[in-house]
């Protein structure tokens, strides 16, 4: 008997100790690499007030955890180099300010922060871990094994292109960020990319849809209503101020 003790105790700890760690969460609900891309390249040929620049977007869990790093272009520099990071940044800060019931999107921040804003000083908290954005070799940058993925990038970023993502239950379960354009055409083209995903189910919010879109009320410097973005184009505005009717929030049958 002690003989077959030692020998399930023996199979138990091979089991323990061999069989790798599988990180839970909410990650399994996230969007894969490819459907990430897929989705970003699709929206990028679209017009959305910028330059139609090529584009990077970042998916992290609820726990700031980069998921997924894509880029729409056919090779990495394609897009701004500068831009991969800041996508994560933008990412990080949606989720970092988001709550399951109320909704910020990285545009809704760009007043908030200004002198005299009621966020002043929030640019500067939770800084970029450059041991993680630097890290790995370059030509995995935007597979599937970029090197950010898997590890907390941190970074706060205060102009458009970041926004939490809502299941379909709408359960909160992380954020995506864009950059590569304009600041007003990176919160349209994310906009429209979290809608194909169908992780727009967002409770609430500062703007006046009671949502995160973009909210242009900035005259003379000063924002109205504390959380406006500053206006990039007229065209631009306009397909923001449109969003929620050509790409209304919630859950898709």
């Amino acid at each position: 008997m002690k003989q077959y003790k030692i020998f399930f105790a023996s199979i138990l700890a091979t089991v323990l100790f061999t069989t790798p760690f599988i990180y839970s969460s909410n990650a399994d609900s996230l969007p894969t690499h490819s459907q990430l891309k897929a989705s970003l390249k699709a929206v990028v040929a679209e017009e959305n007030g910028g330059f139609g620049f090529n584009m990077w977007a970042t998916l992290v869990d609820r726990d700031g955890v980069v998921k997924a790093l894509v880029f729409s272009g056919k090779d990495r520099g394609d897009q701004w180099p500068g831009s991969r990071i800041i996508s994560a940044q933008k990412a990080n800060t949606a989720n970092a300010f988001s709550l399951p019931k109320f909704a910020l999107s990285t545009a809704n921040l760009f007043s908030a922060v200004q002198p005299g804003g009621s966020l002043f000083g929030l640019q500067f908290s939770n800084p970029v871990d450059t041991k993680v954005a630097y890290q790995g070799p370059s030509e995995d940058i935007g597979t599937k094994n970029d090197p950010m993925v898997g590890y907390k990038i941190g970074g706060v970023n205060v102009f458009g292109g970041g926004l939490p993502l809502y299941d379909a239950g709408g359960k909160l379960i992380g954020a995506i960020g864009v950059s590569g354009d304009s600041s007003c055409a990176d919160h349209n083209i994310a906009w429209k990319v979290r809608h194909k995903l169908n992780l727009d189910n967002v409770p609430a919010g500062v703007s006046s849809t009671n949502d995160d879109n973009i909210v242009n009320d900035i005259t003379s410097g000063t924002s109205s209503g504390g959380w406006g973005h500053t206006d990039c184009s007229p065209k631009a505005v306009k397909i923001g101020k449109e969003l929620t009717k050509t790409h209304p929030i919630g859950p898709k049958q």
